[in-house]
């Protein structure tokens, strides 16, 4: 079953230890990068590992943003070897619904950016609801998309 954890230090190595298909890194930053930046903005994120049961299968991360304010996703990844599974698609619904309870601060507001050629990550996102805004920063342009009131977390899934 997909559920999220928080990253610590007892499986960030783990998060390190994630692999992106080939040329996939031109879509997303390794989580290397992601913790780096987690650090910095510790008072507004949380980088999560994304689990199949007991295994670390992704990352992700939902940081805030008071300036606007919005809750944003960052670096959503599933290892190369757990593509195609559903992963990704049952990590997002968890991570709306972590973003529902409102863990920074009062917004419903949710946004990422994606690149333009990234085909898959573009289904998935715009099956969610998320529209492009029509911000773009070279080849990464921006999705947003409001959320209901009430958190959508299912009995069985966590976001610990």
């Amino acid at each position: 079953m997909i559920n999220l954890r928080k990253i610590t230090e007892n499986n960030f190595i783990d998060a390190f230890n994630l692999k992106l298909g080939a040329g996939q890194d031109a879509f997303v930053s390794h989580p290397i990068r992601s913790l780096a930046q987690a650090y910095v903005y510790r008072n507004q994120c949380q980088p999560f590992g994304i689990y199949n049961d007991e295994e670390m299968v992704g990352y992700v991360m939902v940081i805030y943003d008071y300036d606007i304010p919005e809750y944003d996703i960052w670096h959503m990844m599933i290892d190369v070897k757990h593509q195609g599974k559903g992963f990704g698609k049952a990590a997002l619904e968890i991570v709306l619904s972590y973003i529902g309870s409102k863990p920074f601060g009062d917004s419903n507001r949710v946004t990422l950016t994606c690149n333009k050629d990234n085909e898959v990550a573009l289904a998935l996102y715009h099956s969610f609801g998320f529209q492009e805004s029509g911000e773009a920063d070279d080849d990464e342009i921006e999705l947003s998309m409001t959320i209901p009131n009430e958190p959508r977390l299912k009995n069985d899934e966590t976001a610990k």
